[in-house]
């Protein structure tokens, strides 16, 4: 059976509580010692992969939004059309560039 995330802090609190009290005899303490820091190593690696697995939760949430915003159809016809630039009509000239008149 795989040691939950509550069972192993339960058990570093118990381990603790006898390091504090110093009913832990010197034998006893190097394999206390052991033990806790496997215990550390699991409970880092279970809140490692509940982040993970969080993250993964909200970048779909994430990708779900994006897919379901469709951007807006564009319009065939625009609501306003500027009024084109007015031309100034240029006097006809000859092919030296000169004024024909």
């Amino acid at each position: 059976m795989e040691t939950t995330y509550r069972d192993a802090i339960a058990e570093l609190e118990t381990i603790l509580r006898a390091l504090e009290t110093d009913t832990v005899d010197v034998d006893e303490l190097t394999a206390r010692v052991q033990r806790s820091a496997q215990l550390i190593r699991l409970c880092k690696q279970k809140l490692r992969t509940a982040e993970d697995a969080i993250d993964r939760v909200f970048e779909n949430l994430d990708q779900d939004e994006e897919d379901s915003i469709t951007p807006p159809e564009e319009e065939t016809t625009p609501l306003f059309t500027p009024p084109a630039p007015k031309r100034t009509p240029r006097a006809p000239r000859d092919t030296n560039g000169g004024l024909l008149f």
